[in-house]
């Protein structure tokens, strides 16, 4: 899926334009048990609950597409017929009524998700008839090839608040509140099938996860049994360690900044042509780049086989997953040196009487703890003296 058929599904969870008729749920505490199980009727439901509920299955298609949502790809044996997949096929069938159905999948997660305390697990079955789009990208509602089925899963987290005086209007007075669960923004979910080419996709899902270090690989694997991305934070660090050890001593900062630039400039590009299929970043793209900043042969061939070890033969990757396109930053064990990316140029770095330094281009103006200072030229004051 890309970014505009994600936000097509998304602005489609709204009590007025979902068809939605129920959300089903579960309330497990912090022993994995289930100590309520629910199904509410959106029909009925006070406006501004179901406001609340669809706000929850909404932030469930929110983030960074290959970091927060992540696609899942089911094989083709898996399709024809693995309890996992049917599981979800049976569910999305039955408009998430089957009873045995759910409870199956509630199982699945509670074995295997991780989180602290309590939390919410909210199901719900949306039939979208899809509109037809012309050549010039204009909508025409009245005509729909599509009928697009999907169940939408959410994990949120449910935190106790304190208790709190609190203004009780009746007797102009405050008083103690008692606590209560607040349920809190999903950590977890997932959309099934998927919605490629703005039709029905059941090869493919679609994975939710707040935290891109953590994206609980239990899980994946207990609700769909495939292969489990790396999520974004990891492949972050691997790119980053991968860098390091193949180019050993001709990894400069010339050689990080260029690599980091480039790869920022297509983030920029890509984002200017409203391309929407998301942008990826291969090893050869890599290896380009590496060979324009003068990089040995022999080094570029090491990074060659290294990131087919570390990423998979081939695979190509989410550039905003390997670098932070909004920082540049330059640590030792010491000091932390952050700069906005288009002014990386104002660092570098030499040898000095054999002494390592860091060098930062200091011509405008220098605040030191909010004191602007001025820095002398030791070269001058020397000969005139």
């Amino acid at each position: 899926m890309n970014d505009k058929e994600i936000g097509e599904i998304r602005r489609r969870q709204r009590r007025d334009r979902s068809n939605m008729t129920a959300i089903y749920g579960c309330y497990v505490n912090d022993n994995r048990e289930i100590i309520s199980e629910f199904q509410q009727s959106t029909a009925i439901m006070p406006e501004n609950e179901s406001d609340k509920y669809f706000a929850l299955l909404r932030r469930t298609l929110s983030g960074s597409l290959g970091k927060n949502l992540i696609d899942i790809t089911f094989k083709t044996g898996q399709v024809a017929g693995a309890p996992e997949h049917q599981l979800l096929m049976d569910l999305r069938a039955s408009r998430l009524k089957d009873e045995e159905k759910r409870a199956e999948l509630y199982k699945k997660i509670i074995d295997t998700v991780v989180l602290e305390g309590s939390y919410l697990i909210l199901l719900g079955c949306d039939s979208y008839d899809v509109p037809f789009k012309s050549k010039d990208d204009s909508t025409q509602r009245d005509q729909s090839e599509e009928t697009y089925t999907y169940i939408l899963c959410t994990i949120c987290p449910v935190k106790q608040t304190k208790a709190n005086l609190h203004y009780v209007p009746e007797e102009k007075l405050f008083h103690d509140g008692a606590m209560n669960q607040m349920v809190a923004a999903p950590a977890l979910g997932f959309l099934f099938p998927a919605f490629d080419d703005r039709a029905t996709n059941i090869y493919n899902a679609l994975y939710y996860t707040h935290d891109i270090s953590n994206s609980q690989d239990a899980l994946i694997e207990a609700v769909f049994n495939t292969p489990v991305p790396k999520p974004a934070a990891e492949q972050k660090k691997s790119f980053e360690t991968l860098l390091t050890t193949a180019l050993e001593e001709e990894c400069s900062l010339d050689v990080v900044q260029t690599v980091h630039d480039q790869l920022c400039q297509r983030i920029e590009l890509h984002k200017e042509s409203k391309v929407p299929e998301p942008l990826m970043i291969s090893k050869e793209d890599v290896k380009e780049v590496l060979s324009s900043c003068g990089v040995s042969e022999e080094h570029i061939a090491k990074f060659s086989v290294d990131y087919d070890e570390v990423f998979g033969f081939e695979a190509d990757l989410h550039p905003k997953n390997i670098i932070d396109d909004k920082h540049f930053e330059m640590k030792t064990p010491d000091v932390v040196i952050k700069v906005d990316p288009a002014r990386s140029g104002l660092l570098e770095t030499r040898v000095i009487g054999g002494v390592k330094y860091i060098m930062i281009c200091a011509d405008e103006e220098v605040e030191v703890n909010g004191v602007s200072i001025h820095i002398q030229d030791q070269e001058k004051e020397a000969a005139a003296v």
